[in-house]
């Protein structure tokens, strides 16, 4: 071996050696300072601003103990938990990091007998039994000196609203006293007597909507003569608020001046409140419910005298001969009618709205409106009462309005009250009205209550101990979401639900619908052809001369035997027009497919010559 060559080759391997060593340091120092960077177009993966907040009012450290079993099975089963328990961990540390110092991350491995499983245990942590056997535990707990809140489990389901369980679990211990919740209502939603409502019992039990509130808030009944709402309820909630006066709204404006929150539910037709009346065969609804003067104020409207009626959400109701009739004004809602991206509804099952009234108009400035519920494009407004008697007319009647209406809506900002002028009534007695509120609030606005309704709500089933009472929707779980956003911390309206990450081939559609609007004008023709020699063939089928039962004239038989031909040959075009419409899709997902597979790879070779030629010539050159 040359000099020249020994050289070389030890130059080669000392230059491999350094930079390995320069990598190694580099992998060294960078891995004490954890940076996440967001490339999705939508920040999937960044904490939300309502999150940041959250964390920077941390004063006391806050204990996260994340129980996580590190088996070592191979699974599919238990690879996917392993990798969702890695992605619970990036988060964690992320809040860690946003916290400054003020959350605590404690990784424990709960094995068989370990210590680590009876702390587990005693956190209220639940283990999952796998198909091979295995106990799986993937669960944390959030403590604050003597206040705990934990997440028994951590369903991967819920991995889009991941961030909020973790951030809404450390704002109960930070707070950890039960929210006071004001119910106002006309309706006996709290039992007790109820003469003239003849489709429950004279004494009623409390509505199952306020049984379950019950458990996690500290609930409180609010008179609907009342002139001024306490200021230690943090959420007020209105039930169907028929007849509601100018005085109480103005002390609920007054409520949300003063950063108080509000849910109301209205109603153009009440089915709680429906009456019988004389001889009629049917229940005549009472008055309907709306805050006008406050919604004007917003810049909204209310009609109370239509309903929603959709014919992709219609459900199927019993009628007075036990058989089942259409009902397009009673909507039964799927997740195509819920917001996707709010924490609220985004892992909603159906929600019924029986005769549900919708909101229009735009927030005036300063509020922001998001919508949580609306009907389906195939809708439209139609008359309330009439709805309210029979279905079928308006399946006949059915114009579709072409637009979705909204059904539930939040605004969040800083209200402008409704009484510039002050109280109504001139009462100089009071104190100064405010005009504005003090901070951002928010309000709810649904067009319908009687989905809270029992006999909407619930189903009640005959057991050997006694009626059981077991949800029929998620009608109750849409009021604890929004209960429980809304009476929590301000900023726990803003952590938004992780966004499934959604590219559409825009493109490739754009493409595929050309190809199809290009075939459908061909198509329909060829199909009304079809359909209008089938009905001529009809037609001559039933031309008979008196007494000519069974034989046909030697010119209805040509006529006949002209229009066979003439729709055997419209058959024959239709499907040649067909195939021609899938084997253009199909050439277009083919080209597709292959300039995936072999864009990259061409791309890569072209480069290797090109650099391989520009090399070349530059060595010529020397």
């Amino acid at each position: 071996m040359n000099k020249r060559s020994w050289e070389t080759w030890l130059f080669s391997t000392a230059g491999v050696a350094a930079m390995f060593v320069v990598l190694l340091g580099l992998n060294v120092v960078l891995a004490r300072f954890k940076q996440r960077v967001d490339l999705t177009a939508d920040k999937a993966y960044t904490l939300s601003p309502g999150t940041r907040a959250v964390l920077s009012r941390l004063d006391t450290p806050v204990t996260i103990r994340f129980y996580c079993s590190r088996l070592d099975t191979a699974t599919p089963e238990t690879v996917f938990l392993r990798n969702y328990a890695r992605r619970v961990e990036d988060l964690l540390e992320e809040l860690r990091e946003a916290a400054g110092g003020k959350l605590r991350i404690e990784k424990l491995d709960p094995q068989p007998d370990s210590d680590a499983e009876d702390s587990a245990r005693l956190d209220g942590i639940e283990a999952q039994m796998l198909s091979t056997g295995d106990r799986f535990y993937l669960g944390l707990t959030v403590s604050l000196l003597d206040a705990r809140a934990a997440i028994p489990f951590l369903a991967p389901t819920r991995e889009r609203l991941l961030e909020y369980d973790i951030v809404r679990a450390i704002s109960r211990v930070i707070k950890p006293e039960k929210p006071v919740v004001g119910i106002m209502s006309p309706l006996p939603v709290f039992g007790g007597p109820s003469p003239g409502l003849p489709m429950g019992p004279r004494n009623q039990e409390p509505w199952a909507a306020i049984t379950e509130l019950q458990t996690d808030f500290d609930v409180r009944r609010v008179e609907m003569n009342a002139e001024k709402i306490d200021d230690d309820i943090q959420l007020l909630v209105l039930i169907h608020p028929r007849d509601i006066s100018e005085k109480t709204q103005y002390a609920i404006d007054q409520f949300l001046m003063r950063g108080g929150k509000l849910v109301a539910f209205l109603d153009p037709v009440s089915l709680a409140d429906s009456r019988q009346q004389g001889n009629l065969p049917f229940s005549v609804p009472g008055a309907p419910s709306n805050l006008e003067k406050l919604l004007t104020a917003w810049g909204l409207k209310f009609d109370t005298t239509k309903v929603v009626a959709d014919l992709n959400f219609k459900m199927q109701l019993v009628g007075q001969r036990n058989q089942l009739v259409e009902a397009p004004a009673f909507l039964n809602l799927s997740r195509q009618g819920m917001n996707p991206e709010d924490p609220v509804t985004s892992e909603l099952g159906p929600v019924w709205l029986p005769l549900c009234g919708a909101f229009s108009g735009t927030p005036v400035e300063g509020l922001k409106q998001t919508v949580l519920l609306k009907s389906s494009s195939e809708s439209q407004l139609v008359e309330a009462f009439m709805a309210h008697l029979n279905g079928e007319n308006i399946l006949k009647e059915f114009r579709s309005s072409g637009k979705e209406h909204a059904l539930a809506i939040r605004l969040i900002g800083k209200f402008r009250t409704a009484f510039p002028d002050g109280p109504p009534g001139g009462d100089t007695n009071q104190v100064a009205s405010l005009k504005e509120s003090q901070k951002e609030t928010a309000v709810v606005l649904v067009g319908d209550s009687d989905l809270l309704y029992d006999r909407f709500a619930i189903r009640e089933l005959n057991s050997p101990f006694g009626i059981l009472r077991m949800p029929a929707n998620a009608n109750l779980t849409f009021l604890q979401n929004v209960v429980e956003q809304m009476a929590g911390e301000m900023d726990l309206i803003a952590v938004r639900s992780r966004a499934i990450p959604s590219r559409p081939f825009t493109r490739i559609q754009k493409m595929q619908a050309a190809a199809q609007e290009r075939y459908q004008a061909e198509i329909k023709k060829l199909e009304d052809s079809l359909a209008e020699t089938q009905r001529r063939l009809n037609e001559l089928q039933q031309q008979k001369e008196p007494g000519q039962r069974f034989i046909l004239s030697p010119e209805q038989q040509e006529e006949i035997a002209r229009f066979r031909e003439q729709e055997a040959r419209t058959r024959e075009e239709l499907k040649r027009v067909r195939k021609e419409f899938r084997r253009e899709i199909d050439a277009l997902q083919t080209r597709v497919q292959w300039i995936n597979i072999l864009a990259m790879p061409l791309v890569v070779s072209l480069s290797g010559l090109a650099i391989a030629v520009y090399r070349r010539k530059r060595t010529s050159a020397q």
